[in-house]
């Protein structure tokens, strides 16, 4: 079992900066894909960014390329995203999430994720 506690929300103004933090106990996510979602109310999961399990390649969703940034360092045991040029319509609460050894690349759908945390909220006033 992989345990993931997601931190780093909190509230911003437009065009602030926030960095979310995701730390993993348990197993190791040496090997695993990983990933970052958000998920509004009422509304399904979206994918935002992933990470291959070494950290050479990354992929994001189109709202995040060029904002977001997403990084860890391998055989570490966390992952960060950092949140930059926010806009109001990025609050909601976000997910980080492991995808098991061997997952496809990009990693990009909820299915293939097996752990995720609690997620944390992030809220950007205009």
């Amino acid at each position: 079992q992989v345990q993931l506690v997601e931190s780093g929300g909190g509230l911003v103004q437009a065009g602030g900066s926030l960095r979310l933090s995701c730390a993993a106990s348990g197993r190791t996510i040496d090997s695993a894909n990983m990933g970052w979602f958000l998920q509004a109310p009422g509304k399904e999961r979206e994918f935002v960014a992933a990470i291959y399990w070494c950290g050479t390649i990354t992929y994001y969703t189109e709202s995040a390329k060029g904002r977001f940034t997403i990084s860890r360092v391998h055989a570490e045991t966390t992952v960060d995203l950092q949140m930059n040029s926010l806009k109001p319509e990025d609050t909601t609460v976000y997910y980080c999430a492991a995808a098991p050894y061997g997952s496809s690349w990009p990693t990009e759908r909820d299915h293939e994720y097996r752990y995720w945390g609690q997620g944390t909220l992030v809220t950007v006033s205009s």
